[in-house]
């Protein structure tokens, strides 16, 4: 099951594609989101890191993407035709008067 898991994220395809010597990928998929559900992982990561820890085994190394997504300037709302039209004044209502 975890050698299945671990394949679909490597490979970085659709649940439907995984081999099928992995067994049906509905019951791989199921059970990744049962253990997630119920904190299988979690309790999983914990116990490498303490253990790793406990071996002076433990070696961090962060990287970070600094990568910028810059978007089209009609995704940011910027007019297509021309500039935009002055605002008309705006005139007092004829209702009654709020006190």
């Amino acid at each position: 099951m975890i050698d299945a898991i671990a394949y679909k994220f490597q490979a970085d395809t659709q649940w439907v594609h995984l081999p099928e010597k992995y067994g049906n990928w509905r019951g791989v998929y199921n059970r990744l989101r049962m253990w997630a559900v119920d904190g299988t992982w979690e309790r999983v990561f914990t116990t490498l890191v303490a253990q790793a820890d406990a071996d002076e085994d433990l070696n961090w190394a962060v990287s970070v993407d600094s990568t910028t997504v810059r978007a089209h300037q009609h995704a940011a709302g910027a007019r297509k035709r021309g500039p935009r039209p002055e605002s008309r004044p705006t005139m007092p209502s004829a209702g009654p008067a709020a006190d």
